[in-house]
């Protein structure tokens, strides 16, 4: 399970493959699915922020605009102004790498401009391409998310992965970004549909490394994960650990969480199982 350095913006790298890496969620929204509300003003976002690195997140995932089925849309400058702030006290935070929740490339430019090392765009460079050139132009690492909304899918949940993921990596490296530079994300959640649709997913998820890029999973108290244990989004804490260490397992690298320290205990114990049976040191 090597995937090597991740380069991002302002001059820094995360090494994938080795160890699990832990990605915080902080929604600085009022309507975020699970959160809403909770983390929507500077003061309390940095805190929660402080608590997941403290709990092992490597990486602080930012964002102003829920991406829930249904959600209100936001302008641009209203998106800026949630996120803007926290992202520049972030950066005045240790070591921590911060990733900005974002399809927007003026909201992306100035992100990184504040601080952020990390573009994560959910709709997979489709919705504004241009956030690929800044991605490009500001060295950010950026990650191409795969969406189902909005579109005919292809019946093969793999198939249709490799199609949407294929034409987001020509966006990408049209505009000049470099594959170092890339980590893809399958979209847990984003329009498909059924519990099945997801744990199909998660089954033959090991297929996606044919693509040739390190893997972020995003399952974090989805619906599915409600639909197997019958908890509320809130309560959903376990699950995403168990789906954590199933994807771990079959090649993922990342993981995007809103609870770190039960998933970074859980993939503790995923990778001291990988370190034993391919006997490396990790």
């Amino acid at each position: 399970m090597t995937a090597g350095r991740w380069q991002l913006a302002h001059g820094r790298h995360l090494e994938l493959g080795g160890k699990a890496v832990v990605v915080g969620i902080l929604n600085v929204t009022p309507d975020s699915f699970s959160d809403g509300g909770l983390f929507d003003a500077p003061e309390p976002a940095l805190a929660q922020a402080r608590r997941m690195i403290g709990e092992g997140a490597a990486v602080i995932d930012v964002g102003g605009e829920s991406t829930r089925p249904g959600a209100a849309a936001i302008s641009a400058s209203e998106e800026q102004a949630r996120i803007l702030p926290v992202i520049e006290a972030l950066a005045q935070v240790g070591d921590v790498l911060i990733s900005v929740d974002t399809y927007r490339a003026d909201t992306a430019r100035l992100a990184v401009k504040a601080g952020a090392h990390i573009v994560n765009d959910v709709w997979g460079l489709q919705r504004e391409p241009d956030i690929a050139r800044v991605a490009a132009e500001t060295g950010a690492g950026l990650v191409i998310m795969h969406t189902g909304r909005d579109r005919d899918k292809l019946t093969d949940v793999i198939a249709d992965q490799l199609a949407f993921l294929g034409k987001s990596l020509e966006i990408g490296r049209g505009q000049g970004v470099a594959d170092g530079h890339i980590v893809l994300d399958p979209g847990f959640g984003f329009a498909k549909e059924t519990a099945e649709e997801n744990l199909d997913l998660m089954a033959r998820f090991a297929e996606l490394g044919e693509l040739g890029f390190p893997l972020m999973a995003g399952t974090s108290r989805k619906r599915f994960i409600g639909t197997v244990t019958g908890r509320d989004a809130a309560d959903r804490a376990a699950g995403t650990a168990a789906t954590s260490v199933i994807l771990r397992l079959k090649g993922a690298h990342l993981f995007r969480v809103h609870d770190v320290a039960i998933n970074v205990d859980a993939l503790a114990v995923a990778d001291a199982m990988l370190a034993r049976e391919t006997g490396s040191e990790r």
